[in-house]
């Protein structure tokens, strides 16, 4: 059987602060570029408002501008774009990812892990269910910013229908903690037998905290795909399916994992 490579491309971007149409302009010529280059397009977390708890004035809906146009950009270039938006349902607010595919249909994760220390879970609900993917015959499991740092809600099982070839990360990692941010990237694809692929923002937002993005492709050993960055950059990498295969036949450390239920 073929092993098709998946061409991703990491969009780390300065992202304006609660101003959707300026960035649904600064993204889409960044993802306009990337036309007939990759399989999917990455972007930061809560990419057209910034990191925010001002939900009333920055929530997007399901039927909204932003979904609107994230459908007509995938289709436009070809490819799956992901990242997360602010999502109003009825009375109560998501960090949403989007999964959007170029014929117009999409996934949804809501982000698991709410970040108290930004009072996050005051403000918004939190996801319940995991979202696999499959792209290209790649299995992905996209998750968002603090997620990272819960290992049993990253676990990969392979062999099973919650098993995934390539994690994914988008966030808006302030640069304080820019240091975990790169240790656990690593600590994901290595634990987890997988590509992981973490995508951040860089720039200051309207709260004055400073993010030095540090986007980063890591391979299934740990090591780094693509060279980091503390300004915006867009970098396209290729993953190589058989490479990962032949590693976990060599070394098939998922066989001796412990089992964990999630509820």
């Amino acid at each position: 059987m073929t092993m098709t490579p998946l061409r991703v491309s990491l969009v780390q971007g300065a992202t304006r602060w609660h101003d959707p149409a300026a960035n649904r302009a600064y993204y889409g010529a960044l993802v306009r570029a990337l036309k007939g280059q990759g399989d999917l397009i990455v972007l930061p977390e809560t990419f057209l408002s910034g990191f925010t708890n001002e939900t009333l004035g920055n929530a997007e809906t399901m039927d909204g501008a932003g979904i609107a146009w994230l459908r007509d950009l995938a289709a436009e270039v070809g490819c799956v774009i992901t990242g997360s938006l602010v999502v109003r349902e009825g009375d109560r607010c998501v960090n949403r990812l989007i999964w959007m595919r170029p014929d117009g249909t999409m996934a949804t994760y809501d982000k698991r892990h709410l970040f108290r220390m930004a009072r996050e879970q005051e403000h918004y609900a939190p996801g319940e269910q995991r979202l696999i993917v499959e792209l290209q015959g790649w299995k992905v499991c996209p998750l968002v910013c603090y997620d990272l740092r819960f290992p049993v809600w990253s676990r990969n099982r392979i062999g099973t229908n919650q098993g995934y070839d390539l994690v994914l990360y988008i966030a808006n990692w302030p640069e304080q903690r820019r240091y975990a941010w790169q240790t656990l990237l690593k600590a994901r694809a290595i634990e987890n037998l997988c590509y992981c692929i973490g995508v951040n923002r860089v720039g200051q937002d309207g709260k004055d905290f400073n993010y030095t993005g540090d986007s980063a492709a890591i391979d299934f050993l740990g090591r780094p795909m693509a060279e980091p960055s503390e300004a915006p950059f867009v970098a396209t990498v290729t993953l190589d399916r058989a490479a990962l295969d032949e590693f976990r036949t060599r070394f098939p450390a998922h066989l001796d994992s412990d089992e964990f239920r999630v509820n």
